[in-house]
């Protein structure tokens, strides 16, 4: 069983910049691919940022070249970085784990970012 935690949203003028975490526990997080995703009231939940075990990344086609998601596994934690922050990113965004035995995918409860002047 995977417990994730995420922190660090909040309310920000457009422009800026936000960092969320995901601490993760219950599972050797270092073999564990990761992922943050996003969903705005009435949409689906679309993915955001993906990183491997490995370190390989991927991003959304919208948000490329503004976030940038990392990880440290002797922390068991997660990061996106989010900078240059626009209306349209406001939205809950979770932490995903799929698990490396199992594959089963585990979610955080979600932080609400939302972007406003």
């Amino acid at each position: 069983q995977v417990q994730l935690v995420e922190s660090g949203g909040g309310l920000v003028q457009p422009g800026g910049s936000l960092r969320l975490s995901c601490v993760a526990s219950g599972s050797i997080f270092s073999i564990n691919d990761m992922g943050w995703y996003r969903q705005a009231p009435g949409k689906e939940r679309e993915l955001v940022a993906h990183i491997t075990s490995g370190g390989n990344t991927n991003y959304e086609d919208s948000v490329k070249g503004r976030f940038t998601i990392s990880r440290d596994n002797a922390k068991n934690t997660v990061y996106l970085q989010m900078n240059s922050l626009k209306p349209e990113d406001t939205a809950v965004y979770y932490c995903n784990c799929r698990e490396y035995y199992t594959s089963y995918d585990y979610w955080g409860q979600g932080t609400q970012v939302t972007v406003s002047s």
